[in-house]
């Protein structure tokens, strides 16, 4: 076998289609693209979406503005740092507040609200200051004797 004697498997290259090059051809005369019409035209480009002027799909269809995920998702949620009831055993002061939970390790971002879950139990009275409980954890944290207070946003 020499390079000269290569060649291509059968069927796998096809001739360029030629258009416009006689009747005799398959693609003379309208080359292919029908008679009138948007796509008949050179440089009119048809739109995505577009169904020969029916009314469209995306505009048959009703808005779904602020339930972006889910019936009752709103489309821009609040996203917490969550830190479970069990995490706060580790804390030794009487009020445990955000700046605590940071400087501990339990909350990455400076700027995200902080929600305290029930997952865990706490055996001692503390005050607890976070963003939001859950009923659990607002539960758990009050039947140890301590507080659970909401600050503002």
């Amino acid at each position: 076998m020499k390079l000269n004697e290569l060649s291509p498997a059968p069927g796998s290259k096809r001739a360029r289609k030629r258009v416009g090059r006689g009747e005799g051809s398959g693609y003379g005369k309208t080359s292919g693209r029908g008679h009138k019409g948007a796509g008949a035209r050179s440089g009119a480009a048809i739109p995505a979406g577009y169904e020969g002027g029916q009314m469209p799909l995306q505009r048959r269809l009703p808005r779904l503005r602020g339930m972006a995920r889910g019936r009752h998702t709103p489309a821009h949620p609040t996203v917490y740092a969550v830190v479970n009831v069990g995490q706060l055993e580790r804390f030794s002061g009487d009020t445990i507040g955000v700046e605590d939970l940071r400087a501990a390790g339990l909350v990455a971002k400076k700027d995200m609200p902080v929600k305290i879950l029930g997952e865990g139990e706490i055996e001692r009275a503390v005050t607890v200051r976070a963003h939001a409980f859950s009923g659990s954890a607002r539960e758990k944290i009050e039947a140890a004797g301590g507080r659970a207070e909401t600050l503002e946003r």
